[in-house]
């Protein structure tokens, strides 16, 4: 159960919290390969292979673990090298990943969210606190957060402490005092309550609980954690 009295700030996780992540990737991709059908149409076909798409992506995380957090880097970095494979211009790499990222940035956020997101700033800091490379002002939601702490800024990702004390820090608040709301049960959960934070499981889809350590809370909706904290 929440302590209520503790809670000072809230980090907030992103992709699946705020607006389902895959359908917005899928477009992403579906852009990214329209470009590419124009501007690079063997890279194109390279792509259209799920086999090759992925040999090429493990190939640059397993050659630049120094990327290893930064999920934008390692999509333009997978673009430049299947250019190479292909015999096309691998400076080509930057405007196709910018095709990219662009559409990757119009989300369709989850009817709860920006309800909730109004709800919550006007009453706590909010942090958000996300592995992805969404960007909150491109996402148009950067009015609600006081800052953005992401997995490439930090150089480690969620589950890992320290990204949740970067969290706390930017806050100004010691990590007991934040509460952390996210939809992953492993990185969200497991990964705050392992900073010290209390935590609310976003639970959209009915998934069961596995782990031997609990959520605080676990809502549905983020409506509901307004109701939490009211």
């Amino acid at each position: 159960m929440l302590d209520l009295a503790r809670i000072r700030a809230i980090t907030l996780d992103l992709d699946d919290t705020l607006w389902p992540i895959w359908p917005t990737i899928a477009r992403a991709e579906k852009a990214l390969a329209a470009w590419l059908d124009e501007h690079a149409p063997m890279t194109s076909a390279l792509f259209a292979n799920p086999h090759a798409r992925h040999d090429i992506r493990q190939q640059v995380v397993s050659s630049r673990p120094d990327l290893r957090h930064d999920l934008s880097a390692i999509r333009r970095e997978a673009i430049r090298l299947a250019l190479t494979r292909a015999g096309e211009s691998p400076a080509l790499a930057d405007p196709a990943f910018e095709v990219f990222f662009a559409e990757r940035q119009r989300v369709q956020l989850f009817d709860d969210a920006l309800p909730a997101l109004a709800w919550l700033s006007a009453r706590y800091p909010l942090v958000s606190l996300s592995n992805g490379n969404a960007d909150l002002a491109k996402v148009g939601l950067a009015s609600h957060f006081q800052c953005a702490i992401s997995a490439a800024q930090c150089g480690v990702g969620k589950p890992d402490v320290r990204i949740f004390q970067a969290a706390a820090s930017a806050l100004g608040v010691a990590p007991e005092h934040v509460l952390h709301v996210g939809d992953d049960a492993s990185l969200d959960v497991l990964g705050a309550l392992g900073a010290g934070m209390q935590a609310v499981w976003v639970n959209r889809s009915e998934h069961l609980w596995t782990h031997d350590q609990q959520p605080h809370d676990t809502v549905t909706r983020l409506n509901e954690l307004c109701d939490l904290l009211a």
